[in-house]
């Protein structure tokens, strides 16, 4: 066994950040109503304790501006169009929310003011003061620039005290894909740097820089396990955290 962190209920505003990849289900593209209303739940749940959410969602169940260059699009209008995709996922995660009764602002980086607010940092905060879950959408609102880098920006705007990061598949970082190696063992805790240095993949190096210079924890948790988000918020479950400090690897059990 290694020390775990400090149970995580000292956490009262945080950011989620979830791949639209989470939202397709086992489709191969769009958006799953029932897997996005689960992941609505789950937001719900952690709401419900009193923590106040901020969301960032990717669009790469509907468009990858990457992929749009790879294939010889211009790369700016590509970025654009994966925007464009990150307001989609916003919109019906504000739907499932609502739906269950948690009162939602989607905020755009991007001006779109029939089905979004413009993004005003002021207004944001005074919406988590309410208690309402603020989905950014848009991106930075700037080309070149990852859904991953969005969230290590706004939660370091709005004052947020850690980044969880939702994965599926996997329940933590790993020293090698759990996937593909037996032998791949996961850490309780990693330092910024090592995930650079190593290439971890937890988030885009931009995104990293930005969590580190700004001593921003980030927790790598199973998205697809029910009730983890929640879980380890009471001090629960298996998760890894990047941080400045020192790093332990766990017992190494692949997923």
């Amino acid at each position: 066994m290694t020390d775990r962190p400090t149970p995580d209920t000292t956490y009262k505003r945080v950011m989620l950040k979830i791949s639209g990849e989470a939202l397709m289900g086992d489709q191969g593209y769009g958006l799953h109503p029932p897997t996005v209303e689960r992941i609505a739940r789950e937001v719900k749940a952690v709401h419900d304790l009193g923590v106040e959410v901020c969301m960032v969602i990717g669009g790469g169940n509907v468009f990858r501006g990457l992929q749009g260059s790879a294939q010889g699009m211009e790369r700016t209008t590509a970025d654009y169009m994966g925007m464009m995709a990150t307001v989609m996922n916003a919109l019906a995660m504000q739907s499932a929310l609502e739906t269950q009764g948690v009162f939602t602002r989607v905020i755009s980086a991007i001006r779109m003011d029939e089905v979004a607010e413009p993004y005003i940092r002021r207004r944001a905060v005074r919406h988590l003061e309410k208690k309402r879950v603020c989905v950014f959408a848009g991106g930075t609102g700037n080309p070149y620039f990852t859904t991953d880098t969005a969230a290590a920006l706004r939660a370091n705007e709005m004052n947020c005290e850690a980044i969880f990061m939702g994965k599926n598949g996997v329940d933590g970082i790993y020293d090698k894909d759990p996937r593909a190696h037996d032998d791949a063992r996961r850490y309780d805790l990693v330092s910024y740097d090592e995930v650079l240095q190593k290439n971890l993949k937890v988030m885009d190096a931009s995104a990293i820089a930005l969590a580190r210079d700004n001593n921003m924890p980030i927790i790598v948790f199973p998205l697809d396990e029910h009730g983890s988000f929640e879980g380890i918020l009471a001090g629960k479950g298996t998760y890894t955290k990047v941080h400045g400090g020192s790093t332990t690897m766990g017992a190494g059990a692949a997923v």
